[in-house]
């Protein structure tokens, strides 16, 4: 009997253990996905095209930059802010330039404040969807196309912003394959031509 009993706990503590880990796992996209639907903790939502209803009423946005710590690239936002109605499709543009001698891939994190506009600030399409490359030397513009959802008017909260500031930050990321590849064989041809003027 007392066997039984240490298999069924044995089994019982396997189980919480395995369930743990399932929600571990599980809590990353569905914690992406509720902030994305809710807008909590100042995470925009996307949209697949522009505002069907653009109000009277005008809001502010600002724009700001910053970069891990890691990060070489120089990244600021073209312009600091720009004011539009509530539901007009918005136009904006961050720059990003590599001053090292080597590619370096990035991939931007980004949010809204205050947290309570974060669900009603939609991207239509934004550079922060996709990892970006930039080669030595390379300077690059990099659109953002929003609108800000007409329904933040009437939202018990929200109602009351008249001031988003928008902010990426940007993160080294390791190359895409297909770039590293590249980069190693051209480091190589390199390699063997300064060898070959050392040796002749």
């Amino acid at each position: 009997m007392p066997m039984d009993q240490n298999v069924r706990t044995v089994a019982k503590l396997s189980g919480v253990v395995v369930l743990m880990a399932g929600l571990a796992y599980a809590s990353v996209p569905f914690y992406d996905w509720f902030c994305r639907v809710t807008g909590f903790g100042g995470v925009t939502s996307i949209a697949d095209a522009g505002s069907d209803v653009v109000l009277d009423q005008t809001i502010k946005v600002k724009f700001d930059a910053s970069k891990d710590r890691g990060m070489l690239w120089d990244f600021k936002p073209q312009q600091l802010e720009m004011e539009l109605k509530i539901g007009e499709t918005g136009l904006a543009f961050y720059e990003a330039y590599n001053p090292t001698d080597r590619p370096i891939a990035g991939q931007a994190s980004y949010n809204v404040t205050p947290y309570e506009a974060g669900g009603f600030f939609s991207k239509i399409d934004c550079f922060c969807f996709t990892e970006q490359v930039l080669m030595p030397g390379e300077r690059v513009d990099m659109p953002v196309t929003f609108f800000v959802d007409p329904e933040i008017v009437t939202d018990r909260d929200a109602k009351y912003v008249k001031e988003i500031t928008l902010s990426y930050t940007f993160y080294e990321i390791d190359l895409p394959e297909e770039t590293a590849a590249l980069t190693h064989g051209v480091d190589a041809v390199e390699t063997t031509i300064n060898r070959t003027s050392n040796e002749g």
